[in-house]
């Protein structure tokens, strides 16, 4: 089921690993001219374009944006027992995690009468997407809001695509979440257009103010995606998040029962989903093929895994020693990467590029997505050799004051004098001397 690249007994470059590692083929560039008049309308015309383009990709035209403060508090009220208390735990252990990211100011005296202090700042409203498709993910609300609340952003605001099954609002159990949140401002709208109504704001049809965001975070689809890019710089964004994935680095000593288990989870979630395994056990490779048969023929998306197993973007990797495993998962920069060999933690602390690292075979990625404590919204495509997952800093921005006495400006002038004149910016000198020339 799974393709084969063989790299044992190759000498290969960081370069030519990163060429030859599974990777999904995701163009956003090729929706852009798709997305911008969605986009430009609504900055034109906001909420009437919004629901316009509403009706036309979700089959359902919501009375209003914002969704009624009742309906939120209805859903919870009908919520299963057994998801809620599911809930309140992965609510609690998302808490606990991200408490400890809180930044705290700081302050350097760099000379007497010279401080630069740093003071964090959290944005003042952020938009906080949870997509609709395939599946329906209340986890993702709780990984959005949490560090965002903890970050102590004032103004939140969820947003969901509106289900025709429910009346034209989002799955109840993203109400339900946002409920036990303690968020009361959701909007049905998703898509481009959720991201372009977060960032222009609107009327509601009610006449109430929707208000434009600072920041947008969660994942979404590939125009999701692109409305993200065309509107970065009007607002910020976490990332711009493909199709997810999963890397697993293993060894003879990893039960293929699990491995096959793992590749199979995140393969649900999409027909793009990439679901790569690393070894260097072709034992452990044919075992994980057996059990994929058998485990994938009594999965409940079958098509939808198949197609993402057998796409291009999922493979098995074998090389020759967990060494260049290692040097293979680093290059491939996992959304999330399980580490399912002897000595786990030793192996697992030398990798440098994963979104989030799973260690020994009690961790799989299914933990991290609901109950590990960690965040879910991670970067994807190999961006996670330079971007990190969502955190309280996502929503925290450092701004640095400097305070300085005319003593100890005056000690550090002629300095500030010789690299303006080197840089051939004399007024930035000027800037300085002229506080002493009287």
């Amino acid at each position: 089921m799974l393709n084969r690249i063989d790299l044992r007994g190759r000498t290969t470059t960081p370069a030519q690993l990163r060429a030859v590692v599974p990777r999904a083929e995701v163009d956003v560039d090729a929706v852009l001219h798709h997305v911008r008049p969605v986009v430009d309308a609504i900055a034109e015309r906001g909420v009437e374009a919004a629901l316009e383009y509403t009706e036309k990709f979700d089959q359902v035209r919501p009375a209003s944006v914002r969704v009624p403060a009742s309906e939120i508090s209805s859903a919870l009220s009908s919520l299963d027992p057994a998801v809620r208390e599911a809930l309140e735990e992965v609510i609690t252990r998302t808490r606990r995690v991200h408490a400890d990211q809180k930044r705290v100011d700081t302050t350097t005296q760099v000379v007497p009468g010279g401080t630069v202090t740093e003071k964090w700042v959290p944005v003042a409203r952020v938009g906080l997407y949870a997509p609709g498709g395939l599946a329906v993910y209340p986890s993702t609300v709780v990984m959005n809001v949490v560090p965002a609340q903890i970050a102590g952003v004032e103004s939140l605001v969820v947003c969901s695509p509106p289900q025709a099954e429910f009346g034209g609002l989002p799955h109840p159990t993203i109400l339900a979440a946002a409920a036990l949140l303690g968020v009361d401002e959701v909007w049905a709208v998703g898509g481009a257009q959720a991201v372009a109504l977060l960032a222009h704001g609107g009327v509601d049809t009610d006449g109430a103010e929707l208000a434009p965001v600072d920041i947008v975070t969660g994942p979404g689809n590939i125009y999701v995606t692109a409305a993200k890019r065309l509107l970065r710089g009007l607002i910020g964004i976490d990332s711009e998040a493909g199709p997810t994935e999963i890397a697993i680095l293993a060894d003879s000593s990893a039960d293929a029962v699990h491995v096959a288990a793992d590749l199979i989870s995140q393969a649900e979630h999409d027909p793009l989903a990439a679901s790569v395994l690393v070894t260097d056990s072709v034992e452990l490779a044919d075992a994980v093929d057996t059990e994929l048969e058998r485990q994938v023929s009594a999965t409940k998306h079958i098509e939808r895994v198949r197609t993402a197993l057998s796409g291009k973007q999922s493979g098995v990797v074998l090389v020759s020693d967990v060494d260049e495993g290692v040097r293979v998962v680093d290059a491939y920069a996992a959304e999330h990467l399980e580490i399912q060999t002897r000595d786990a933690r030793e192996v697992a602390a030398r990798i440098r590029s994963a979104g989030a690292i799973f260690v020994g075979a009690y961790a799989p990625v299914s933990l991290g997505d609901y109950c590990a404590g960690s965040n879910h919204v991670l970067p994807t495509g190999g961006c996670a050799r330079h971007s990190s997952g969502l955190s309280v800093q996502t929503f925290l921005r450092g701004i640095h004051l400097i305070d300085y006495s005319e003593e100890a400006l005056r000690e550090v002038a002629d300095k500030v004098v010789a690299l303006a004149n080197a840089e051939d910016l004399p007024a930035h000198g000027q800037a300085v001397t002229a506080r002493f020339a009287r």
